[in-house]
Order: C-alpha cells, then structure tokens, then sequence
C-alpha cells in the first residue's frame, strides 16, 4: 500500500504534463486556423494584391489540412505517434518562419500550406492520449484537449488584435507569434510526450490518400472560393461535380486495396458516420460566430444604423475574448460529463447551448451584454461539442484506427467552418443597405446579421437530432474500457454492416 501511493502519484504527474503539452500542441493548431482572418485586409495592402489573390492566404491552410490530416493521421497510427507529432511541428515551424519573413505572395501561401498540414496534430494527439493515459481519466483529457481548439481559434483572434493595433501595423507580427508558439510546442511535446509504444506497421495507401486529397481539393475549393467565382459559375459547379464522382473513386479504391487508408466499414459505421456530420455542424456554427460578430461589431454605428463601430482589438478583446475564455472553462465540465454520462447527453447540452446563444443573436445584437452573452453560450456549445466528438470515435473504432477516425472528424470540422465562412460573406453580400453616401463601400443590411445567426442556429439545433438518432447506443468511455474497446468496436463495426 505504501509503495503504490508514490507509484500513482509520479503516473498522475507523467499523465499531466502530456496532457498539457498535448493541449499546448492542439491550440497552436487551431490558432492557425483563425489568425489570418482579421489580418488578410493588411496583407493585401502591404503585398499590394486583389481580395481573390489574397483569399488564398485562407484556402492554402484548408487545401493543405484536407489533404494531410487523414494521411498523417494514418501514419502515426502506422509508424509512431510522437515521431509524426515531432515531424509536424517542425514543419509547422518552418511555415510560420516563413509567413514571417517573405514579402511574397507566392511564398506567403507556401508558408500557409506548411502551417495547415499541422492540423494531423489533433488526431495525433487523440491517439497518444488513448495511448498513455488510463480510461478513468481518458474523457477529461480528450475534453481539454479537444477544448483548446475553440480557445485557440478565438485567442489568435485577440491575440492579432493586440499586435496590430499601434499605428504602424504589421502583419508579420501574427505570423512571429506562431513561430514562438509552434516552437515551444514543439519543445513540450519533444521532452514531456513518450515514444510511442504501438505501431501497426503496414503500407501507406498511396492510391487511398491521394484520391481523398483531390476529393477534400474539389469539394473546398468550391465552397471556399464560390463567393468569389459565383456559385452559379462553370469552375465551382465543375468543382463539385468532380468531388462528387472522386468520392466515388476513393470509395471504389479503398474497397480494393489490401490495407486501406480508411476502412469503410469503419468510416459508415453509425456512431463514427454521425460524429462527423457533428463535427460538420459544429465548426459552421464556430466560424459563423467569430466572423458574424467581428463583421457586426465593426460596422459603423452612425452610418448603418446598427453596430458599435468597433476596432479590431475592440472587436477581439471586448466582444469576442469572454466566449473564448467560457470554452477553455467548459472543457473540463464537458470531460466530466462525458467520464459520467457518456457524449450523447453532452452533444445535447452542446445544441442546447449553441442554439440559444444564436437565437439570443438573432433577436438583439443592438447591445454589447447580449452579443458577449450570446457569444459566451455559443462558446461554451463549440466546447461541449468538441469534448464530446473524440468519446465518440474512440468508443466506436479499435485503438489502431483512432488516428484516422479522429483525422476524418477533424477534417469535417475544418469543411464545416469553410461552409460557415462562405456562408457569413455571401450572405452579408447579398443584401446592402440602401442610399448610402456616395463614395462609401457597400455595407451589409442589418437584417444579413440576424440571417446569419439564425442559419448557424438551425445548424446547432440539428445537433441534437444528430445526437438523438445517430448516437442512441454509443458506450461511456467508462464502458468500453471495461469491455475492451478493439473488441467491442470491431464487432459493432462488423454488425453495423451485416
């Protein structure tokens, strides 16, 4: 008794630290994925390009983590998970030293492409903490793991409005700070993350991989650049129609091959299908939250009639930090839940939080206490979200497909932010308010902005159908621990065919 109290101890301890470098990894991802946003008008004007060129700095970063995330994901899982973590974070160093430097446009989306095959850290991270860490704890530890994506994305927010907003901006300053980040990231996760001790080996699904990154292009290419090149256009309708007949290919490719780069029957099987038709809804609602209300906030009041005429900091700290801040507190919360009570009660918390920040948007966005209370709920919502999508994966799929599993989950979060962010500009685009002063650019009618958070309101309220019919039979982690999760996933898988 007296030897096995220190024993548990050092075990908390070591599982702490992981933990913490690992959530320390995931927020400089997901800081990659929102720290350009309030910055693309300076990098336009420094580099002296058009708003489409530009849009590229966006695009680069999701083309990049479409087509990397499921193919590194897979690694790990094949060859070592701390030698693919270390191996990104690397890369991701270089991308943001070169953001830094370049006064390139060309070399600037490089860097950005760089930045972006980053996003393979989440699920990586995922398949070490069920590595290491013991299933009581397991739930916690993916909740904050999984709660710094939504902290991350808003704090690269704050983080930009504080460093340009001296008198002499400077773009390359964000992109300095992701340098800093990603490189103690990398220092944590190099001395407090353990090598890895399982690997299945096996061959890359070259054919699998590169099928799925043209069919990823396509579909975000699409979505991402139809409000520039009209929805109704010959180049975004191609786009679409060739994702649809690519997903047909990869579908037939990964049905042939000895070891496929995704199992299908593992990628239809219910609970992991619906987990990511979540994590679809739950990024649109995330990036229709942070561009809807920085857009509002900045509008000129005296102009438009409606807005705060806020600055970009303004924006960031006053309106938009209190949601980021509630995120990071409810991760633990949403840990607990899950440990407890499984994530489908968890996922329907989130919907329930969600859809009433967006409605409370919806009905009064006119004062400064309902939009920071609204984006609070919303907040807390995303958190409980991705607290409870991980649970779900690593309950539904054996050990040694956590890291694709959770690479595909992420990449449907990452296509739903880009749907919420085409669908925040072309709705706001598609109606102006009316006999302006002459000279001044055409500015949203108010009534956009309330479309805009009723549309991501539905999508949260969809949330809860997706948790209701697609989630009725999922296990606690708890649970599956017990019985055994390789077992007990694959045989749920195997029936979900038959």
């Amino acid at each position: 008794m007296t030897t096995s109290a220190p024993a548990t101890q050092a075990r908390q301890r070591s599982e702490t630290v992981i933990v913490f470098a690992l959530s320390l990894a995931a927020m400089v991802v997901s800081m990659m994925q929102t720290l350009v946003v309030p910055i693309l008008g300076l990098i336009q004007s420094d580099l002296e390009t058009t708003p489409a060129n530009v849009s590229w700095v966006t695009t680069a970063t999701l083309l990049s983590a479409a087509v990397f995330t499921p193919l590194l994901g897979r690694f790990g899982d094949q060859h070592g998970k701390k030698k693919t973590l270390v191996g990104v974070l690397v890369v991701m160093v270089a991308g943001s030293v070169l953001a830094a430097v370049t006064h390139s446009l060309l070399w600037l989306i490089v860097g950005r492409v760089l930045q972006g095959a980053a996003t393979a850290i989440f699920p990586l991270a995922l398949s070490v903490l069920r590595e290491e860490i013991r299933p009581a704890r397991l739930p916690g530890a993916m909740a904050l793991v999984s709660g710094t994506l939504a902290f991350g994305s808003g704090l690269a927010l704050v983080a930009v409005g504080l460093l340009t907003s001296g008198d002499h901006p400077d773009y390359r300053s964000a992109f300095w700070l992701a340098t800093g980040l990603a490189a103690l990231a990398l220092i944590a996760v190099v001395v407090l993350v353990p090598a890895t001790r399982e690997t299945t080996g096996g061959r890359t699904d070259v054919l699998g991989a590169l099928t799925l990154a043209v069919t990823l292009v396509l579909l975000l290419l699409a979505i991402s650049q139809g409000h520039e090149w009209g929805w109704s256009s010959a180049r975004t309708l191609g786009c679409f129609a060739g994702a649809v007949v690519m997903a047909a290919v990869w579908t037939l490719v990964e049905r042939k091959v000895r070891e496929p780069l995704v199992d299908m029957r593992m990628f239809a099987h219910r609970p992991v299908l619906f987990a990511n038709l979540a994590g679809l809804l739950v990024g649109f609602g995330s990036f229709a939250l942070f561009i809807g209300v920085s857009y509002l906030v900045q509008m000129p009041s005296k102009i438009a009639d409606y807005g705060f005429d806020a600055s970009i900091l303004r924006a960031s700290v006053e309106f938009l930090l209190p949601g980021t801040l509630v995120s990071l507190l409810a991760a633990p919360v949403g840990g607990k839940l899950v440990r407890h009570h499984g994530p489908r009660p968890v996922l329907l918390l989130a919907s329930l939080a969600g859809t009433l920040g967006f409605a409370w948007l919806a009905l009064d966005h006119g004062h400064t206490f309902s939009v920071i209370a609204g984006g609070m709920l919303v907040g807390a919502g995303i958190s409980f979200g991705y607290a409870a999508m991980p649970a779900v994966i690593v309950g539904s799929v054996p050990p040694h497909q956590t890291g694709i599993a959770n690479g595909i989950n992420s990449i449907s979060r990452s296509t739903g932010s880009a749907i919420g962010s085409a669908m925040v500009t072309t709705v706001l685009a598609s109606k102006s308010i009316e006999h302006l002063p002459p000279g001044l650019p055409k500015l949203p009618a108010e009534s956009q902005f309330t479309l805009t958070f009723v549309i991501a309101g539905v999508a949260f309220l969809l949330v809860s159908l997706v948790a209701a019919l697609g989630l009725r039979k999922i296990h606690t982690l708890r649970s599956v621990a017990v019985a055994g999760a390789a077992p007990a996933a694959d045989a749920e898988t195997a029936g979900a065919t038959r």
